[in-house]
This record gives C-alpha cells, structure tokens and sequence, in this order.
C-alpha cells in the first residue's frame, strides 16, 4: 500500500490552529514553518492524532546560497501518510536550528551529517559532532561555497 502525501494546506491548517504564527507558508505538498518553532512543530505533527507523525524518514539540509532549508520528510505507518515539512535558515556563518532529536530519535545522525557536511548546528542536540569527517576537518564540502584548503584553482 503506497502512502498517502498529505496536501500542504490540510498539514499547514492543523498546525496553524495548534500554533499560531507557526507556519510562514505552504504549497500543494509543502510547508514551511518558523525555524525557531521547529521543535515545536514537530512535536505537534508525532503527537496530533489525525496526523501521528511518528517516524522521521529522513531530514537533510539545501544550500541555496542566500539559505538553507532543512528539509524534513515525516511518516505515519498507523495512518498510511506522509507530510514534507521544510524551514529556512539565513546566515552562512552560523547557521542555526532547534534540534527534534528529542522528538524523533533518528534525528540524531541525520542532524550530525547535515551539521558535518552544511554547516548546519542544531541547538539542544546532546552530541553535535562530525560523523563522516574527523574532528578538525576545516569547513563543510556540500557548501557550494565550500573550496577544501590547498586545492590548485583555475586561473583565468
């Protein structure tokens, strides 16, 4: 049985009924909520019973240059549905979330990686640490800015 894709507006208007000012926008299959809230919101999404969320099937970040999205890909296997939840986050420095490890506990290493390969931390993580490179490996090579020290670059 193929799981059901739930409509942004459906996700977004349950959430925004919870959690006023939660979601700043949605699309057909998308939505997108307050960086700051995400812990929130995503406990909202696994605890709602119409919606129960339990299984995060995977969380990744994008790097759109001006921003990131991190990009979470949410499962109900009770309910035979999924939902797409994204948030934007600005500044190449230090670019900054709230961690739903405490809500899904597979979010520890795909929060790790998403931190180790993008630059992306998540505040309240018990462990924000590389998990494919080693300590001290300088910068985050999925960055499009990213150029690994002592690469010969073209001239011209």
């Amino acid at each position: 049985m193929a799981l059901k894709s739930l409509g942004g507006e459906e996700v977004a208007r349950r959430l925004e009924a919870a959690l006023p000012g939660v979601v700043e926008r949605w699309e057909s299959s998308v939505i997108w909520v307050n960086p700051g809230q995400i812990r929130e919101a995503c406990l909202f999404l696994r605890d709602d019973p119409h919606l129960d969320f339990q299984f995060l099937s995977s969380l990744c970040a994008v790097d759109w240059v001006e921003h990131f999205e991190v990009v979470y890909h949410l499962t109900s296997l009770r309910k035979q549905q999924s939902a797409v939840v994204k948030a934007r986050v600005y500044g190449r420095q230090s670019p900054s979330l709230p961690s739903v490890y405490q809500v899904w506990r597979g979010a520890d290493f795909q929060e790790r990686e998403a931190w180790d390969l993008m630059g992306v931390r998540f505040e309240g993580h018990p462990n924000m640490k590389r998990i494919m490179l080693w300590e001290g490996f300088e910068g985050h090579p999925l960055r499009k800015d990213f150029l690994q020290p002592g690469a010969n670059l073209p001239h011209g």
